[in-house]
């Protein structure tokens, strides 16, 4: 069904229509730039939106999976356990740590999920950050990547298997993380070895070379050792990247 997610009562006719068991709210505007330059209409997708959408499971007693960001942390004390405070650098993660707030406080018994960078094969109409890359390099063109901002990526597939997981088993903060923490030029030099990709034009760089609005952490590697006692298991980089050979 589609809606206008920012119209009350469409969305509360949507919970009426469908009578959902439980919500998975991954809905957002994650674009890091969009939300530095307009904050107040990315406000309203990521953090009023999820506050009433937690109301709404609660009034229903229904499991909440909500889907946070790492970008809640600054970068400097890596890796982040889920009691280290917030500490966003850009409008992005003030606003998702708002939006943790706003759901917790209506809703305790929901999941706060705070995902990774995330990466797979996609339909026609999304994207990954990784299609990109691959369209840049089989065009021939020049690649830089950062080699000062470092994650902990899993694929979107693990990314669902840990929200499912979260859906089901856990209340509050938990992180679903990778297991390596890796540069974003790290992970484009192993994306060109494991997908054969052409690697003549792919160049590091640092933050501080790119031209963005918004100012991006240095390392918000998550510690999701929680996630991994209740069953997550991400694979390694170069697994996750080999599965999707001849599907991007």
């Amino acid at each position: 069904m589609q809606i206008n997610l920012l119209d009350w009562q469409e969305l509360k006719h949507l919970f009426q229509t469908i009578q959902p068991d439980a919500v998975v709210h991954l809905a957002a505007q994650a674009n890091l730039n969009r939300c530095q330059d307009d904050p107040k209409t990315s406000q309203q997708l990521n953090v009023t939106l999820a506050g009433e959408i937690a109301q709404l499971c609660a009034d229903r007693a229904i499991p909440l999976a909500f889907s946070s960001t790492d970008q809640v942390f600054d970068g400097l004390q890596p890796p982040y356990p889920e009691t280290a405070p917030v500490s966003p650098v850009n409008v992005y993660g003030e606003q998702k740590a708002q939006a943790e707030i706003e759901v917790l406080n209506r809703y305790p018994e929901a999941a706060v999920c705070r995902m990774p960078l995330m990466f797979g094969a996609v339909p026609p109409t999304a994207s990954s950050f990784l299609q990109p890359f691959i369209q840049t390099l089989r065009a021939g063109q020049e690649l830089n990547l950062f080699v000062d901002e470092i994650r902990t990526p899993v694929s979107g597939t693990t990314a669902a298997q840990g929200l499912l997981l979260a859906l089901q088993r856990v209340q509050g903060l938990i992180h679903l993380g990778g297991k390596e923490p890796i540069s974003r030029y790290e992970f484009g030099k192993l994306m060109v070895e494991v997908l054969s990709l052409p690697s003549a034009s792919i160049r590091p760089c640092h933050q501080r070379d790119v031209k963005m609005s918004a100012p991006r952490p240095p390392d918000v590697s998550l510690d999701s050792s929680r996630a991994f006692a209740l069953g997550y298991a991400p694979a390694s980089i170069r697994a996750e990247l080999a599965s999707l050979n001849g599907k991007v």
